[in-house]
């Protein structure tokens, strides 16, 4: 009988600020996935895997431990681990484009030690094959070492036919009869401004989902500027603020385009949920929009206004291209699976494993 592998999985992003946020959906989906491996993969059976909040305690207990959280400016786990580690780093987007993220002195001296303790982790995953390049050339870590695992959308998210259901959440959310979405945080790298300014010059009607667009009591940081700027023009655009994820595949079915005009992105999961649903995406040119999306979808400079607003004058006034993209989308984002997330992070923990022993 195979030896059963132990592994401690930290699950503290379910616990703290990141339970709504992207690392706590990564955690949560990846964590049940696996979890379905287990008890269904005959490849999985001699597996198990125990939530953790505080991995100093009781370590010695297992037999890898994955870390599936990173962030650079946070000193947030000792240099040398008692056990083989894993650590899940989605993006150093505020690394890679410093101007835009200052941290201060205590910023950068945490953001050293962090590189630091990646130099003693045997294997990073990561989320998306340009970020494993940018991974690479910032902190030197070698590339065979770094693992992709796409995110995945959940089940639910799916085009919506249900009249009643669909005019339910127009009425609910105040919603236009056509409009361009946007899903997700306000920050630098999102390029929102530019977005809420094209969609203001072509009088197209934008929706903004999510908590972060509604915020209250914003500092006058450097990192909330883009923030502060589309909460001064909040009233000539549609700010849901907090949304229930059961709503939000609705409202994609109900938007005339999805946009995503980033700088740079770590995953852009948006985006794969848009396809889901059957909604037609314009995106930008930045490597990982364009990995995920793989053309099907109507893409733009994200450093060109005029090249943003001609992809939405495409999308917007031509339907037989949305129904066209609508299709090609929901048929690409087949590719997207916690199922095959799940089988990659538990291969990786096999051989994590055999390595050590």
């Amino acid at each position: 009988m195979a030896k059963q592998i132990k592994v401690a999985l930290d699950i503290s992003p379910l616990k703290d600020g990141n339970a709504n946020r992207g690392m706590g959906y990564y955690v949560r989906n990846l964590l049940t996935a696996m979890q379905s491996q287990i008890s269904s993969n005959p490849n999985f059976k001699n597996f198990k895997i125990s939530e953790v909040r505080n991995w100093k305690l009781e370590i010695g207990n297992f037999d890898l431990l994955h870390i599936p959280y990173f962030n650079p400016f946070s000193p947030s786990y000792p240099i040398h681990l008692q056990i083989p580690t894993v650590i899940t780093v989605p993006d150093l987007i505020p690394i890679a484009y410093k101007k835009h993220y200052t941290v201060g002195i205590k910023g950068t001296l945490n953001w050293w030690r962090q590189k630091l303790f990646l130099k003693n982790i045997p294997y990073i995953i990561t989320i998306a094959h340009s970020q494993k390049y940018i991974i690479h050339k910032i902190t030197g870590y070698p590339l065979d070492r770094i693992y992709v695992t796409w995110l995945a959308a959940a089940s639910h998210f799916k085009p919506e036919t249900s009249k009643i259901k669909l005019n339910q959440i127009k009425k609910k959310y105040n919603l236009p009869d056509k409009f361009v979405l946007y899903v997700g945080d306000i920050n630098w790298n999102k390029n929102i401004p530019r977005l809420v300014s094209s969609c203001l010059d072509l009088k197209y009607p934008l929706v903004i989902v999510g908590s972060s667009a509604t915020r209250k009591n914003i500092t006058d940081h450097p990192w909330n500027q883009d923030l502060l700027w589309v909460q001064s023009h909040s009233n000539q655009i549609t700010l849901t603020g907090f949304v229930p994820d059961e709503d939000i595949p609705v409202i994609y079915s109900l938007a005339t385009i999805y946009c995503q005009p980033s700088y740079s992105e770590g995953f852009g999961l948006p985006l794969v949920e848009a396809m889901k649903t059957g909604c037609p995406v314009s995106y930008s040119q930045e490597p990982t929009c364009q990995e995920i999306m793989d053309y099907h979808g109507d893409f733009f400079d994200p450093n060109s206004t005029a090249g943003l607003k001609d992809s939405l004058k495409r999308l917007w006034s031509d339907p037989e291209l949305r129904k066209k993209l609508a299709i090609e989308g929901l048929k690409h984002s087949q590719i997207f699976d916690w199922k095959l997330t799940a089988i990659q992070t538990l291969t990786l923990y096999s051989q994590i494993y055999h390595e050590n022993h």
